[in-house]
């Protein structure tokens, strides 16, 4: 199973995958709006690939198949703030022999 892998002129780490190079025919028009101007990276056989990067490989051919394209969106970056805060408060509370209840 071939298709065709092109990332986003306008976000970051998203990539569409197609059925057939430079034929986005199943993809809805805001969605293409939203993507952007295609830009090639490369043509995948999802026959003889184990595992994609950041996608789900069954996902992916399911997607194929049913719509005619898939959507692959940038992965979830981690809130570095919130993970200091928690950390800080957890600091916090051993040192003044407090649990997260404050208690």
């Amino acid at each position: 199973m071939l298709c065709s892998v092109y990332k986003s002129s306008k976000k970051l780490q998203t990539y569409l995958y197609v059925n057939n190079r430079d034929d986005f025919s199943d993809v809805p028009d805001a969605l293409m709006k939203m993507f952007g101007k295609p830009v090639m990276v490369t043509v995948l056989n999802l026959s003889s690939k184990v595992k994609l990067g950041f996608a789900d490989l069954e996902k992916v051919k399911v997607s194929l198949a049913d719509q005619g394209y898939y959507l692959q969106l940038t992965p979830q970056e981690e809130d570095m703030l919130k993970g200091h805060k928690a950390s800080m408060t957890n600091a916090k509370n051993a040192n003044t022999g407090k649990d997260e209840q404050g208690e």
